[in-house]
Formats: structure tokens, sequence, C-alpha cells
């Protein structure tokens, strides 16, 4: 065939602007799939909460002979004043927020001076103190409690609030170094240079430049570590034997009755206030969260 019939041929086939045409492309089928997963997860995720708060507003009698999982048939807001009345929930919430904020008072602070350390300061061994700091997270919380129980009874410091704040901070300090650490080594070198050749100590660098910086990493740590302080029943079942400092996870206890008797609507509404205000906390810093966590994941 010559070129003419060639040439013709091309013409024929392509669009009057001259463009070759091009094929549509088809939905993306991962994306799809993706997308269906997502919601999937959302659903499973959501309903517990949904279905929490539905158990919370229901009658007994409706609860206990109709179905669990049904819609309620009527609603009523008294089972969140029996919670208040079946159990001590007001000083639980107390005990549960003096010991949530004296530990993360401490892993905030300890985590921060022992990764400005390691990171920024650095010494001869700090690689290794870094190591033996990581090793700390795979460690069970299971084989302090009798150690630790035998320490406070000699030092009568059992059924006291420094009995739980402690181990609570000791176990969770291990991965608020690496958080610390990671996102150290993610500011730039130059800037501490800079504030050093301007005469600032490390104490002034440290109060001026790394922790202005590190609010979202604080952020991260803190709330991280307050979901699982908050839920913490191992050490504060083992260590606190008087009811008045009894928290959250001890206090639901109070709900079972005689002949292991639930008040189950009850229950599920002192639940509801429980997990409420860490849900508030958690949408609202979100953000703060995910910057952290990627702040401490990656460099530069």
């Amino acid at each position: 065939m010559s070129s003419t019939g060639l040439a013709a041929r091309y013409q024929s086939r392509t669009p009057a602007s001259g463009r070759p045409r091009r094929r549509r492309r088809r939905p993306d089928l991962v994306q799809r799939l993706s997308s269906i997963l997502v919601v999937a997860i959302v659903i499973v995720q959501v309903y517990p909460l949904v279905w929490l708060f539905l158990t919370s507003v229901r009658t007994e009698h409706d609860f206990t002979t109709g179905n669990a999982f049904a819609l309620p048939s009527s609603i009523t807001f008294g089972n969140y004043g029996r919670a208040f009345q079946v159990g001590n929930l007001g000083l639980n919430i107390v005990n549960s927020l003096i010991v949530t904020m004296g530990a993360n008072i401490l892993i905030v602070l300890l985590g921060m001076m022992a990764a400005y350390a390691l990171q920024v300061l650095g010494f001869r061994l700090s690689r290794v103190v870094r190591g033996l700091f990581l090793i700390g997270i795979i460690v069970p919380v299971q084989i302090a409690l009798v150690p630790l129980f035998i320490d406070y009874s000699s030092v009568n410091l059992l059924d006291t609030y420094p009995s739980m704040i402690i181990p609570l901070a000791g176990f969770a300090l291990p991965m608020s170094v690496y958080l610390f650490s990671s996102f150290f080594e993610y500011i730039p070198r130059e800037t501490y240079e800079a504030a050093s050749l301007d005469g600032a100590g490390p104490y002034r660098i440290f109060g001026l430049i790394t922790l202005p910086l590190s609010v979202n990493t604080v952020v991260t740590v803190v709330l991280v570590n307050s979901i699982f302080i908050w839920n913490d029943f191992i050490f504060a079942n083992t260590f606190v034997l008087s009811d008045g400092l009894k928290t959250i996870p001890l206090g639901l206890q109070n709900y079972i009755g005689a002949m292991g008797k639930v008040d189950w609507t009850a229950t599920f509404a002192a639940v509801c206030v429980t997990v409420t205000p860490l849900l508030l906390v958690f949408l609202v810093l979100n953000k703060a969260i995910i910057y952290g966590l990627e702040s401490g994941a990656t460099k530069g």
C-alpha cells in the first residue's frame, strides 16, 4: 500500500481535531472495592456504639423480654440516673481522671526528656539505651504484678493513686520514647545548631524549640495512652483494695447484684457515659493525632 493510502487511512481513523481517540477508562475496580471495604469497616466500628446507646435508653423489661438487637419499643433516660445510684459512677470517673492525668504527665515529661537526650543531645551508648527502651514494648504487664505487689506492700504504697499511675506510665514509656525520638529526628539539625550559636543551652533549646514543635506528638501520645489507661483493669484490680479508689472498669462490677443478676440497661448507660468523653476528644483531635503519628513514623 502506498504512503498516500496509509495517510488517508490514518486520517479516517482520527477525529477532526487531529488528535487520536482515547479509549474511555473503565471504572476502577480496585477503587470501588476499597470504598466498599472502608464502608464495611465503618459500619462494623460504628454499629456497636449505636447499639450501646440504643440499649442504654431501653427499659429493663423491653431488654430482658424482647430481642436484644431490635430497636427499643420505648425510650427512657432513667437508666442513666440509676447508673449513678446503683454504682458510685461519679467517684469512679473522678478516680479515672486523676489516674489518667497523672500517668500522662509522667509519660510526656519522662518520654520527651529521654527522647531529647537520646536523639538530640546524644551520648556514647545512646543507641543501646534506645534499644533497651524498644525492648520494653514487648514485655507483658502480667509479669510485673507480683513483684510490684510485694514492693508496694513493703513501702505502704498499696491502695493509693501512685500504685496505679507508676506502672501505667512505666509500661507506656517505651512507645512514647520511640514516638518522640522519631519526631525529634524529623527536626532539622540546623535549627539546633543555629540556637547553639546564639548562645542557647540544652534546656533553653528544649523549652523554646523542641517543646513547641512537639505539640501534635504530645497530643498523639496523650490520647493513645489515655485510651488504655482509662480502660485499665489489671493494675487497678491488683493494687486497689478500697471502694473509694476504684476506677471505672472496677466500678462497673458494682452493677452485678446478688446471684449474678446484672442490671444490663444501667450497665450500658454507665458504659455509654464513660465512653463518650474519649470519643468526643478523639473526634475533635483526630487531625492532630494523625499528623503526630505521621511525623513520628517518617523523616523529612
